[in-house]
């Protein structure tokens, strides 16, 4: 029982900070891309090599950790639950959850991205995906857990194999390959679009792959330790070897640049949506080496991170609001009118119709992003300790 636990009499939750910490410090850092959707150049693409710069492209870079780190421990977590239920109702909790996240992109989520319910634009965002993948996961965690882990890793590696796949080979299930694998506009049409953002096949097998790591916490310490550093370092080294021969793994080669910086670039530049190996190489390689550096101690520092780490999903839906509710404000404050803060009917005006002037250069939206985190900080603690002290089941949905 922790000393906080023993100090205020609240009932024990089995949590294991080192998660945590890392996931929040994910969940930091994901703000800073919505910041610059939000308050950045819509037109600048931070990925293309003839436009980009390597500030934007590193401000983008370095958010690439988000999503696959979040995956990963939404399985890592489903696992350490175990503790406290047994298989069968974990897995209805994953049922259950995964239908809530679902339902919560579809509806409060998207409102809160675009402040109206006309739904000419709905994105299947990163919460459709892990519904999805917490469904799928309330099935495999009937299975001994490393078969769960060897399936996880077997959709991340094998899915580029399928690239060169086009949807239109489907014919009119062409929406179903979308979903699983090629994100596309998937209900085209004047009057209504949905786009499928997240596939779900290289997710999934994140979600799953996680599950297993989450057993590494079930070993002696120096044993975990060891095991995450051996893993970290593997998975970095298989991204440099791989990308530097460019033989498989993502769908955009690499090739020297005229300039050093971008030749670097063009080395980091790899596939998201969907997700490639390369992509899941490099950004999942560096967090197990996090996990291993940060699990003997959490320095004062991180502390913050840790307490949004206990609360993700709480964070995640209030960073959004709160940034659009900032958009609102700026746009009043500059336009007169908070319209187009309120209107994003196509792909290209998603999260909101940027007019000429509204585009804020990168040290502006740095600090928008700081101020945003630090005014949600204390909400978050105060939701983490409402958790804590509460024994309420339902809480574990939000």
């Amino acid at each position: 029982m922790t000393a906080r636990a023993l100090r205020t009499g609240a009932p024990l939750r089995q949590r294991v900070d080192v998660v945590d910490v890392v996931r929040g410090i994910i969940m930091i850092l994901m703000a800073l891309d919505h910041t610059r959707d939000y308050f950045g150049d819509a037109a600048a693409n931070p990925t293309n090599l003839a436009t980009t710069t390597a500030a934007l492209f590193f401000t983008r870079w370095v958010t690439h950790f988000c999503a696959p780190t979040f995956f990963l421990l939404a399985g890592t977590g489903a696992y350490l639950s175990r503790r406290r239920r047994s298989t069968s109702d974990l897995s209805r909790f994953l049922v259950t959850r995964g239908l809530w996240l679902i339902l919560l992109e579809l509806t409060v989520v998207r409102f809160f991205w675009q402040f109206n319910v006309d739904y000419r634009l709905t994105l299947l965002n990163v919460l459709w995906a892990l519904g999805w993948a917490m469904i799928v996961l309330s099935a495999l965690v009937y299975l001994p857990v490393r078969v769960v882990g060897a399936i996880g890793v077997l959709m991340v590696a094998t899915h580029n194999r399928f690239d060169g796949v086009q949807a239109s080979a489907f014919g009119t299930l062409a929406p179903v390959w979308s979903v699983l694998h090629a994100p596309n506009i998937i209900v085209p049409g004047p009057a209504h679009v949905v786009f499928v953002a997240y596939a779900l096949i290289p997710w999934v097998g994140v979600t799953a792959a996680g599950y297993a790591l989450g057993s590494l916490w079930d070993l002696p310490v120096d044993r975990r330790r060891a095991l995450l550093l051996r893993l970290g370092l593997a998975l970095v080294a298989a991204f440099g070897v791989l990308r530097a021969l460019n033989v498989y793994g993502d769908p955009r080669p690499w090739k020297p640049q005229a300039q050093a910086a971008l030749t670097v670039v063009a080395f980091l530049n790899l596939n998201k949506y969907p997700p490639s190996l390369l992509f899941l190489l490099m950004t999942l390689g560096p967090v197990l080496l996090a996990l291993r550096a940060l699990d003997a101690h959490t320095p004062r520092a991180l502390r913050p991170a840790q307490v949004i780490g206990e609360v993700p999903m709480f964070y995640y839906m209030m960073h959004i609001l709160l940034l659009h509710l900032v958009a609102v404000a700026a746009s009043l404050a500059r336009y007169g009118t908070a319209r187009p803060a309120m209107e994003s009917p196509t792909l290209d005006r998603f999260p909101m119709t940027q007019v000429p002037g509204w585009p804020a250069p990168l040290p502006v939206v740095y600090l928008i992003w700081s101020g945003v985190v630090l005014a949600l900080y204390p909400c978050c603690r105060w939701y983490a300790d409402v958790k804590r002290r509460s024994n309420n089941r339902w809480l574990s949905y939000l």
